[in-house]
């Protein structure tokens, strides 16, 4: 791994250390001697320096980030593309990834994983309106700050939509996990594959489980592809029916099922948010045929021939973790050892993982043969034999570690108890060795345990008694525990300890922990929209609840520190103690624009000053007109919101009285007075009877206004 630790880039940046590595950089912490900040360098790995495509890919990022400014999409500071190195300054965010955090919590509670969405669906639809679909939303791609402010990152495969010259390759694809099917297919990508990305998350913040599991890559793509998800109240009853409306729309596989935007996506979140008893009626899964993957394919000899070992030609003996990025290391020309070996080729599978399951199901919707997948079925070639050895005795580790049996075979997995045998070895393996047998035939191990063991079943959500009679069927202890959950239905589970699926060995005790309901003793929450931020928190504190995240909004209405969104909402009964999160104006809302066309006196040809007042305040210096060149002023005025007065004098008196509104950005002349020429003082025509816009009655009667 590069390793600039220590060091000083460009006589700038102090180097600290290492605080991520991907496929094709590592980021750094770096101290900026410049600004005086502490900053996140991402380099480009030496060996990827003159990889035209890693190149590009590096530098697309960069070009996409520094298009967007967002409060929660990190930002760029700076890029260098030298000769040598190549590397982005971006802002150094102090907090974990989503995905971490899920990890600690398993499931997060819906009013969270609704706060964590909303600021997701606000920085794309930022970046959807400057034409980038970022293309791999992922909870490793979202960092969260300890205030609850979410930061995407990662634009490594974004794409800039509405431009052919700086479309990245259909061959970049995101995480085979939170991938949208037209993705997986090499089709079109736009906003919409982002929405079905989120629609992912939320289903896995929600339900604590993503929507398709396989054992590969592969499966996983396909599944995408084809498979309806589980309902997400199937396995969290506490989700209310409009989250899961919401969740299974932005899933939908054909994108004009989907939601459009982001922007719609946060209208019905909205709409759920103000009342989380509601329903859109939308509805999915109509057809009731099950689902076929792969069992459609048409083949020669279903006893020869896998299309998921055609198409995945390396197996994962293992349980695969996976980070699924696209960019991987490539595999080395001449491996060191067979382990590191295996483990970069596990890599690679996953950045083709896309193209290839998409080959897979148009070969099946075409009805054509897909042997050229394997390497020359199609062509008449004969499969190759090898030797299969007999495993009976080594270990799972022995066996994976011998490159020739990862190559040759593909393993699956079972076990049995045998206290007489060691714990881990092989205790008999299906086909037997020594024979021949055909390259990439699969291999049943069957492992010793040391001890009978039984899997955790799946309770959460269920009632007590019905998950303790699962939890006993599986030969399991139970103990109870009550606690405190406004989201839950009394007497229901919320989860178990040890977690569901874990292996526990036969008799082991699993802890349920049942919901007694809400705390007995519950609040409102006061109504603080509208109020002073800092006025909010201690009317919150003194209901007896807590004070969670406060996050400016720059585009509201109110006035700066006005509080503008509360979370849970005002007037709703929660539990004391609750957190409410708060959102608060920051006062930069966009100014909007009036253009005052004020028309002068006739018959006047000597220099006049113009003055205009705001709502009582010189709102610019004076200009001094001449009706004789110009028959009309023009002026602009700029503000927030809201009316104001504006008033236009001519030589300090009272000539036009105008109202502004800019919340229409319309205005209306209210009054107008004549001008009398300092020349000819006996002209003088009393002014209308309007009422002064400054209070005062000295103004009406002189029609001068004094003192500016």
């Amino acid at each position: 791994m590069d390793n600039y630790t220590g060091k000083r880039l460009d006589g700038r940046y102090e180097m600290q250390d290492v605080i991520g590595v991907g496929g094709m950089a590592v980021v750094y912490r770096a101290y900026d001697t410049l600004e005086g900040r502490t900053v996140a360098i991402k380099i480009l790995k030496d060996e990827f320096s003159d990889n035209a495509e890693f190149l590009r890919r590096f530098k697309n990022e960069s070009k996409a980030i520094a298009m967007l400014d967002h409060p929660n999409i990190v930002k760029v500071n700076d890029v260098s593309f030298g000769d040598r190195l190549q590397y982005i300054v971006m802002e150094y965010i102090d907090g974990i990834s989503l995905k971490e955090y899920l990890i600690q919590q398993n499931v997060v509670k819906w009013k969270e994983a609704i706060h964590f969405n909303v600021q997701i669906l606000h920085a794309l639809q930022h970046a959807h309106e400057k034409g980038i679909v970022h293309r791999d939303i992922k909870p490793q791609n979202i960092m969260l700050l300890q205030d609850g402010t979410i930061k995407m990152t990662d634009f490594g495969i974004a794409r800039f939509s509405h431009s052919e010259t700086r479309t990245m390759t259909d061959k970049a694809i995101g995480s085979v996990h939170y991938i949208a099917p037209e993705q997986a297919r090499g089709d079109l990508t736009d906003e919409k594959t982002d929405i079905y990305s989120v629609g992912v998350m939320l289903y896995e913040m929600t339900t604590g489980k993503l929507p398709f599991e396989a054992d590969n890559a592969v499966s996983v793509a396909i599944m995408q592809l084809q498979a309806d998800p589980r309902p997400p109240r199937e396995i969290n009853p506490a989700i209310p029916q409009g989250l899961e409306e919401i969740t299974l729309k932005a899933m939908q596989k054909n994108p004009m099922q989907r939601y459009q935007s982001a922007a719609d996506m946060l209208r019905d979140i909205e709409q759920f948010r103000r009342n989380p008893n509601i329903t859109f009626q939308y509805r999915f899964f109509t057809d009731e045929k099950s689902t076929k993957y792969v069992d459609s394919l048409s083949v020669v000899d279903p006893d020869d021939f896998d299309p998921i070992s055609l198409v995945n030609s390396r197996p994962v003996p293992t349980p695969a973790r996976y980070e699924d990025n696209y960019q991987y290391d490539p595999e080395p020309a001449a491996p060191h050892n067979s382990q590191h070996n295996n483990s970069s080729r596990r890599m690679s599978t996953g950045g083709i993982i896309g193209i290839i399951a998409a080959a897979v199901v148009a070969a099946a919707g075409l009805g054509v043969g897909i042997f050229a997948l394997a390497g020359g079925f199609g062509s008449g070639q004969v499969q190759e034999e090898v030797d299969l050895p007999n495993f009976v005795g080594m270990t799972r580790e022995d066996i994976e570690k011998n490159k020739d049996n990862y190559y040759n075979f593909r393993f699956t997995y079972d076990t049995e108890v045998d206290p007489t045998q060691p714990i881990g070895v092989v205790l008999r393996q299906n086909p037997a060795g020594v024979i021949k047998v055909k390259s990439n035939a699969e291999i049943l191990l069957v492992i010793n345990t040391g001890e009978a063991k039984k899997k955790v079943p799946e309770v959460k959500g269920l009632k007590k008694e019905v998950a303790e009679q699962r939890v006993k069927a599986e030969g399991l202890q139970v103990e109870f525990e009550d606690v405190v959950d406004s989201e839950t239905a009394k007497d229901y589970v919320l989860k178990a300890e040890p977690g569901e699926g874990t292996e526990v060995a036969e008799g082991s005790i699993v802890k349920l922990f049942v919901s007694k309901g809400p705390d007995e003793e519950e609040v409102s929450v006061p109504a603080v929209i509208g109020k002073d931020i800092e006025a909010a928190r201690a009317e919150i504190i003194a209901a007896g609840l807590t004070v969670g995240t406060t996050t400016p909004q720059d585009d509201s209405s109110l006035a700066q520190n006005k509080v503008v969104e509360c979370t849970p909402l005002p007037g709703v009964k929660v539990s004391r103690g609750t957190v409410v999160n708060l959102v608060y104006s920051s006062g930069k809302k966009t100014e909007k624009t009036i253009t005052v066309d004020v028309s002068l006196p006739s018959g006047v040809s000597h220099d006049i000053t113009l003055k205009a007042y705001l709502d009582g305040a010189l709102y610019n210096s004076s200009v001094t007109v001449n009706p004789s060149y110009n028959r009309s002023y023009n002026m602009t005025l700029k503000g927030n919101t809201g009316t104001k007065k504006l008033l236009i004098t001519l030589d300090d008196q009272r000539y036009k009285e105008f109202t502004l509104d800019f919340d229409s950005q319309s205005l209306r002349e209210t009054a107008s007075y004549n001008y009398v020429s300092p020349s000819n003082p006996q002209s003088t025509v009393p002014p209308q009877n309007q009422s002064d816009p400054f209070g005062g009655n000295d103004v009406m009667s002189t029609g001068v206004v004094p003192g500016d």
